[in-house]
């Protein structure tokens, strides 16, 4: 059979090509070579983030993401587990962070509370000591675990998306992709391997100076009845995400997290917690850098980067129990200027990747784009 479009890799920006692809109506086919999505798609928060992206594109691609993840969620059995974003600011120059974002172009909708305020309306935040909290209504939280295979069912079943998992992809010669079980034909390709440097198009990925980034993260089990409200997050996220690093009130708080908190940054430790259906918590993460080029660093989780995790973790939350049930790593590619990266090694392929580690959050925005320009 003779396909409009294949697709490489069937991680969430892989899933994201093939549905914008089956939107216009064309005949998709996505090959993976695992049995089941088992990559960074799936080690993750799926936490759909949109504050504090970068400003600009990234953003409004985050946003557009947002919205397609409220429509798709219903339509494909995806359960939203719980929305918006909870940032509490403890220190003053993170205060003065949040005054800074509220006067940008991202800000409407958020509100910056005071501590109070922010205990009224979510009673799990550990508010004592803070200096405000910025609630945001835009995120949304999904199972990773279970919502991108659930998204592959139904790109398959109410969208005549083909699928062959299992099957490595060895070239990519439009309009012919070989693998290791056979040949097929389609128009055009998009490969979405995670810019894997020992994979397909490994020149064209060196040449961005690519690194692999390893995580660390946790499923954390709180005592009976513990609810979130919504995501967590703290200071640390404030010279992470570059929708809030980059203002000018951020370069105080990193100096002052760098005397107070000089470790966790060495680690590249910012504190996310989100909350699934059984009642636990995923809680993350680190950032552990590979050399440009090359492989993530040794896949050896770290007990002390776990403990450091744990200790955010509580100070922020009011838990009387966080007992770890699970631990994992995941990995992911860093550009060191790019959000995304889209090439065009000839006129019938397209190589994408997410490069900053907000696939589940920007990836559906971002396959509209590539399918609208191309």
């Amino acid at each position: 059979m003779t396909y409009d479009i294949i697709v490489v890799g069937a991680g969430v920006v892989g899933l994201a090509h093939a549905y914008a692809a089956a939107q216009r109506g064309l005949r998709v086919l996505v090959i993976e070579r695992d049995a089941a999505c088992a990559g960074a798609s799936v080690r993750n928060f799926g936490f759909v983030t949109v504050t504090g992206q970068r400003a600009g594109a990234h953003w409004q691609r985050a946003m557009r993401s947002r919205e397609l993840w409220a429509a798709i969620a219903p339509q494909a059995g995806i359960e939203v587990l719980h929305s918006g974003l909870w940032l509490a600011a403890r220190r003053p120059a993170a205060h003065a962070v949040l005054e800074a974002f509220m006067q940008t172009e991202m800000a409407p909708g958020c509100e910056l509370l005071t501590p109070q305020a922010a205990a009224a309306r979510h009673p799990a935040l550990r508010t004592a000591g803070l200096q405000s909290v910025l609630y945001s209504p835009h995120e949304l939280r999904v199972e990773s675990r279970t919502a991108i295979p659930r998204l592959a069912r139904w790109l398959a079943e109410a969208h005549g998306v083909d699928f062959r998992f299992g099957e490595a992809v060895l070239e990519v010669a439009p309009p012919r992709v070989r693998t290791v079980r056979a040949a097929y034909a389609a128009e055009r390709v998009v490969v979405c391997t995670n810019a894997d440097p020992g994979s397909l198009y490994a020149p064209e990925w060196a040449a961005h100076g690519l690194r692999q980034c390893q995580l660390q993260m946790l499923r954390v089990r709180p005592q009976a009845g513990f609810e979130l409200k919504g995501s967590v997050m703290g200071d640390l996220s404030l010279v992470r995400y570059e929708g809030y690093s980059a203002l000018e009130p951020a370069r105080a708080l990193r100096e002052r997290l760098q005397n107070e908190e000089q470790e966790s940054l060495a680690h590249g430790i910012h504190l996310i917690v989100v909350q699934s259906a059984d009642g636990s918590l995923v809680v993350g993460d680190s950032h552990h850098y590979g050399m440009p080029g090359g492989p993530a660093p040794a896949p050896f989780a770290q007990e002390r980067v776990d403990a450091l995790i744990l200790r955010h973790l509580c100070e922020a939350l009011q838990l009387t129990e966080a007992s770890v049930v699970e631990r994992w790593v995941g990995t992911y590619p860093v550009s060191p200027a790019e959000p995304c990266i889209v090439q065009a090694p000839d006129d019938a392929t397209r190589l994408v990747a997410v490069t900053s580690g907000s696939g589940a959050s920007t990836a559906l925005g971002l396959a509209e784009e590539v399918l609208s320009t191309w």
